[in-house]
């Protein structure tokens, strides 16, 4: 098993990340994974730097963490020439350390090119072809591609490093995993469902399994608690309606009923070892084997040392 820590860049300002960053490899984490937004959730949370400047900013200034994109839509915002181009480069700049993370994306960042937001059946069709872009153009050479819904015209990635990334999928549905399993070399969950484990391995998947789980340090149940519902009560609404509003103003509205307990349900609150290791065992009975560790609470600085000085001790 490997562990890893999220990195919000709708939390927190560019530099704030890459400090954040070093400070998670000093740590002891195996791996960051970043969020690749255009806007934050909400408008208290106040940031959204260009995860591809500061994933090169990060690369730079450590020496063994992992680097995961979580995730990065590759078919709107991004034309897929241009994320085989980026993952490329991340790849020999980090020396090996870089991981693509993928999926069909959300209204909130990509509605923003004015092309509309297509159905679920129709993103993961342009997935699909997204992932067959890139698989294509790493294979070297000028390539061409003439899909339904993206195309590719003479394009070749000169800078390729001898050992490509991996890519993995986001995974919501089974109709993704599906995907995932044919096209990616690994799955991307944020809930610790096995039946998505199991759609992937049961067509063919046999990569990593990677999950982000809720945590909130902090002194008390409460106080963390308190953080979640200040920044993040957009989880409540479930990836359904996640991957569709388009403004922050939005999730505002769709998250203004969650309370205490619907936090307290989902997320490990608090400082109590035991409750984070339950939350984290869900994952793990799942079948995930790469765990992201999501801290809502307040203080980044708090949850590493917690992490460092007793979580990390339980789970190796």
């Amino acid at each position: 098993m490997e562990l890893g820590y999220k990195l919000s860049t709708e939390g927190f300002s560019p530099q704030e990340i890459i400090r954040q960053a070093i400070a998670v490899e000093q740590a002891g984490f195996d791996f960051v994974e970043i969020s690749d937004h255009f806007h934050p959730w909400l408008d208290e949370q106040g940031h959204s730097g260009f995860t591809w400047s500061i994933l090169g900013a990060i690369a730079a200034k450590t020496d063994r963490v992992g680097l995961v994109t979580g995730v990065t839509c590759p078919t709107m915002r991004y034309h897929p020439a241009i994320i085989a181009q980026a993952a490329a480069t991340m790849a020999l700049i980090s020396d090996g350390r870089f991981t693509l993370g993928v999926g069909s994306g959300e209204n909130l960042n990509e509605h923003i090119i004015g092309e509309g937001w297509p159905g679920a059946r129709i993103r993961h069709r342009m997935l699909r072809e997204a992932l067959e872009i890139i698989r294509l153009l790493w294979q070297g050479g000028y390539r061409s591609y003439d899909g339904e819904f993206l195309s590719l015209e003479d394009a070749q990635v000169f800078d390729l490093p001898e050992a490509l990334p991996r890519i993995v999928v986001a995974s919501g549905g089974k109709a993704a995993a599906s995907i995932a399993a044919e096209l990616g070399d690994g799955i991307f969950a944020t809930e610790p469902r096995p039946d998505l484990v199991e759609q992937y391995t049961s067509k063919g998947g046999n990569g990593v399994r990677y999950a982000e789980v809720p945590l909130a340090f902090a002194a008390s149940e409460t106080d963390a608690a308190a953080a979640v519902l200040e920044k993040e009560p957009w989880f409540a609404t479930g990836w359904p309606v996640m991957s569709e509003l388009p403004n922050p103003k939005n999730f505002t509205a769709a998250s203004s009923t969650v309370r205490e307990e619907d936090v307290l349900k989902q997320f490990a609150c608090g400082s109590d070892v035991e409750r984070h290791l339950e939350v984290i065992g869900q994952f793990t009975d799942a079948g995930f084997d790469h765990l992201v560790l999501h801290n809502g609470g307040p203080d980044p600085d708090a949850f590493l040392e917690f992490f460092a000085g007793e979580l990390k001790g339980r789970l190796g």
